[in-house]
């Protein structure tokens, strides 16, 4: 469980965002707050990450994600949100569990300012922590860590930041406000074109009986 509601704002947004960005390829799960268990019989080896990308494995509904049933992949993108509760002995035995079962990526985002991002990637069996997050893209998720002026950000690989659910309900909104002003607009046009359309075919018709009154009368409205 998260220990506070920006954590948990945080955990959401990632594991989301990650979702929706994966969600047309049918063979990359992503999950969050959801436990792992590496060892086949042994329910007391297990970790609960805030998020986790497993690639290879379809997508679907799951109580725990057992890798022997997922045909023996572990894994490979683990994230973890940090909150003041938490120790550091406690996010280092998480970092070696995730070692130790595959994990090729690991990441330690801590929202709190000054917010910051500690990263490690698999070199030879062992996760070798990266001396530079900003501006780091993950190997995997082709995503870019961000750090500028005390914040985080994450972004996507065309470059859109990773957004809350606040944030993607008020720019839905907007957007359609936008939609409906620029329908407004167009049927302002056309109907200002519709008028302008009535007026001349008025005055068209007014020529015309005019021109035929003239007529009537012996004189070429032509030549008038």
């Amino acid at each position: 469980m998260a220990d506070n509601t920006l954590q948990f704002e945080w955990i959401v947004t990632i594991q989301g965002n990650l979702d929706a960005m994966f969600r047309d390829v049918p063979d990359i799960f992503v999950a969050g707050d959801h436990l792992i268990y590496p060892v086949e019989g042994n329910i007391g080896i297990r970790q609960a990450p805030d998020a986790y990308v497993a690639f290879g494995r379809p997508k679907g509904h799951r109580g725990s994600y057992a890798v022997c049933e997922e045909d023996g992949i572990f894994p490979q993108v683990i994230f973890e949100v940090w909150s003041p509760h938490n120790r550091q002995q406690e996010m280092e035995v998480k970092r070696e569990f995730y070692e130790k079962y595959g994990a090729e990526e690991y990441y330690i985002v801590y929202p709190e300012f000054p917010a910051h991002i500690d990263g490690w990637r698999q070199e030879n069996g062992v996760l070798a922590r990266l001396p530079e997050m900003n501006g780091f893209v993950s190997p995997r998720l082709k995503i870019k860590f961000e750090l500028k002026r005390g914040k985080v950000a994450i972004h996507r690989p065309d470059g859109e930041r990773f957004l809350s659910f606040v944030e993607l309900r008020t720019l839905a909104e907007l957007e359609r406000t936008h939609a409906a002003a620029e329908q407004q607009r167009a049927k302002t046009v056309e109907q200002r074109a519709t008028v302008e359309q009535q007026r001349a075919e008025t005055a068209e018709q007014r020529a015309a009986k005019l021109a035929a009154r003239l007529r009537e009368l012996g004189i070429d409205p032509d030549a008038v």
